[in-house]
């Protein structure tokens, strides 16, 4: 059987202190050592589906071809689903499990072509429990899918209508506002929105972002081009390298200096020139323009 992939791409929860990760790429090593194993990131918050099939969805457009295996599984060791997931017929595959953590990445790439259940124990390593699926199940399906195993080897046809959807909050208009919520904050605490910038396009110069939690606040937005353009202490409302918006600072944490964090809800609203500032807010400029990088 000659390999028929030679990269893996993995995704965890299970973090760099203990062993995980190191245990489930030497799996991977033994069964086949053609493939090479790149770290998206293992640092998703633990029992975070939501956050790992966010990141997956952010990622995925940019990974190369082959496998793309994905382990954040409160459920491991019940009756979910385990899967192999076929896109752009055999182009690729995600391996995980069927919660909803791969759906935003497979519907990213034009949706499941095919997929199994991996339920076939010759592909599977013996375990002495059940709790463990990135080494006794995942890493084998991934790597032999690299080997060349026909997808239908490792499992029983599942149909792809059936796959567990992911749930991502979309922003919605209300009362001349916009509604949206914090959908990731990065390294420099600049907090992702699940807005896209073409439903500002048409507002002027200045939008306010309001919040509730943990307590209300609110700043005055100025939509300028480049971080730079920032003076200390400044907010920035910016489209990111994903091309969603972003409030962020120039060299500073947003979300540290604005106490949110990842689901808080955020309304963006127009402003004119002749918009009082609201009582007690603090009004800071805000920049719209594309991050680099």
């Amino acid at each position: 059987m000659s390999p028929r992939f030679d990269t893996i791409s993995f995704l965890s929860d299970y973090g760099t202190t203990d062993e995980f990760v190191g245990v489930v790429k030497s799996v991977i090593r033994s069964l086949a050592p053609h493939a090479t194993v790149l770290d998206i990131t293992h640092e998703v918050a633990p029992y975070d589906v939501r956050g790992g099939s966010l990141t997956l969805a952010r990622a995925v457009p940019y990974l190369c071809p082959g496998v793309v295996m994905a382990v954040v599984d409160p459920g491991v060791g019940t009756e979910r689903r385990a899967v192999a997931i076929e896109v752009g017929g055999g182009q690729s595959y995600l391996v995980g499990p069927d919660n909803g953590l791969l759906a935003a990445a497979v519907g990213l790439v034009g949706g499941a072509t095919d997929a199994v259940e991996l339920s076939n124990p010759e592909y599977h390593l013996e375990a002495p429990g059940a709790t463990f699926a990135g080494r006794d199940v995942f890493g084998p399906a991934a790597a032999h899918l690299c080997n060349g195993v026909p997808l239908y080897d490792l499992g029983e046809p599942v149909d792809p209508v059936s796959l567990l959807p992911g749930v991502i909050p979309l922003s919605r208009e209300e009362d001349g506002t916009l509604v949206g919520q914090v959908f990731w904050v990065d390294r420099y605490g600049n907090c992702q929105l699940n807005v896209d910038p073409a439903q500002i396009a048409d507002w002027g110069p200045r939008v306010q972002v309001r919040w509730t939690q943990p307590k209300p606040g609110s700043r005055t937005a100025t939509r300028i081009d480049a971080f730079e353009q920032l003076e200390g202490g400044q907010v920035g409302l910016v489209t990111d390298s994903y091309g969603l918006l972003a409030i962020a600072m120039a060299r500073g944490s947003a979300a540290e200096t604005l106490d949110l964090a990842t689901g808080d809800e955020i309304v963006l609203a127009p402003l004119d020139d002749d918009s009082p500032e609201s009582p007690g807010s603090v009004t800071t400029s805000v920049t719209l323009g594309r991050k680099s990088g």
